[in-house]
């Protein structure tokens, strides 16, 4: 008996028809395709200096100094993609040699174990993604580890101003350095908007420090007005960019749920079940669609003010979380204690519920 080799990145049926990219998972990315956007449904964020302030799903920012960029979800995108990411500059900013603008996605340890970072069997690895912007040269990033001690600086050109340009980038796995395998930072991949000397070093090798662009590379931020969009973003191992790993939308928003997710009960949907423990509270339990990263640390609820079937709620408390579920508690007035109590969304549809804390 014969035995053979399937490429399961490619497949062709019984009439004849070629299909790429059959399979799922290659992509260590999560929404690379720019489609889910839980926390602000297309609108307009600042990021604010020094914290991580999340975007789309699963996408981050870090910057130095406030209020020199925006960014947003945009249907500008290429053929094959429905949405990216828009990054605008706010100003005319010159770049100080200890300033960072990072836009950039941290992805969990057990989702890059297997690429053995770290290791002398460390996996060469292929950055892919689509770009465009209104400005023209050199621009850069990077691939970090948590501890923010090794660092490969990768570079990439923009050829033509607001034209749509595919990029691959074929990174050597590291050897050096800690490389984490658990629901921590296994590792970031950055997209540098702006940095100073500090982060700055030549593309092409590994090194010991915290960079996140390339020396002489066009800072977006250094021109007023000037716009960045990228989706498609792809790291597979392997030392080829395969097609893109297009996940059904269902599954993509259910991996971005592990780290934040929003509730829209509609009207009277339900939220979760309690026991009134006396006529001002009732203690209740929500039951999370995924299972978390790691315990919620806190929940905001937003829009119409909830319903119950009975007594009348007028806010929520968090109290206490597993992975799995987290248990608010719901003040109110009129309850009878020791009855259960069914907490919904408001009437009019607009409650919202959104669980935070498993962010990386």
């Amino acid at each position: 008996m014969a035995y053979g080799v399937v490429n399961a990145d490619k497949m062709t049926t019984s009439d004849g028809v070629s299909s790429s990219g059959l399979y799922g998972f290659k992509n260590r990315i999560l929404n690379g395709q720019m489609v889910i956007d839980q926390r602000n449904a297309g609108a307009s964020v600042t990021p604010a200096n020094g914290a991580s302030i999340y975007t789309l799903d699963r996408w981050s920012f870090y910057v130095s100094q406030a209020s020199k960029l925006t960014t947003q979800q945009s249907s500008t995108a290429p053929t094959g993609f429905v949405n990216s990411l828009l990054v605008t500059s706010s100003s005319a900013y010159s770049v100080l040699t200890g300033d960072d603008f990072e836009l950039r996605q941290f992805i969990e340890g057990y989702n890059t174990a297997d690429l053995g970072f770290g290791t002398a069997g460390a996996s060469t690895v292929t950055l892919s993604f689509w770009v465009r912007s209104s400005l023209t040269g050199t621009f850069g990033g990077a691939i970090r580890n948590s501890a923010n001690d090794r660092s490969y600086v990768f570079s990439y050109t923009i050829s033509s101003a607001n034209t749509w340009e595919q990029k691959t980038v074929t990174i050597a796995g590291d050897t050096s350095g800690t490389w984490l395998t658990t629901n921590g930072r296994g590792m970031a991949v950055i997209f540098s908007l702006g940095a100073g000397s500090t982060f700055l070093k030549a593309a092409g090798s590994w090194g010991a420090g915290e960079y996140a662009g390339v020396t002489g590379q066009t800072n977006l931020v250094g021109t007023n007005g000037a716009t960045f969009y990228i989706t498609g973003v792809q790291l597979e191992k392997g030392s080829t960019a395969t097609s893109f790993d297009y996940r059904p939308y269902g599954t993509e928003l259910a991996l971005c749920q592990r780290y934040y997710m929003k509730f829209y009960p509609g009207a009277y949907g339900p939220l979760g079940i309690g026991v009134a423990t006396s006529t001002t509270a009732v203690s209740t339990i929500i039951q999370l669609p995924v299972t978390f990263r790691t315990k919620p640390t806190g929940i905001t609820l937003a829009g119409e003010a909830f319903n119950a079937t009975s007594g009348s709620p007028t806010g929520i408390t968090y109290d206490q979380a597993t992975v799995n579920a987290i248990m608010p508690y719901v003040n109110g007035t009129g309850f009878t204690s020791g009855n259960v109590v069914s907490i919904r969304g408001g009437g009019a549809g607009t409650t919202t519920l959104s669980i935070d804390g498993g962010e990386l």
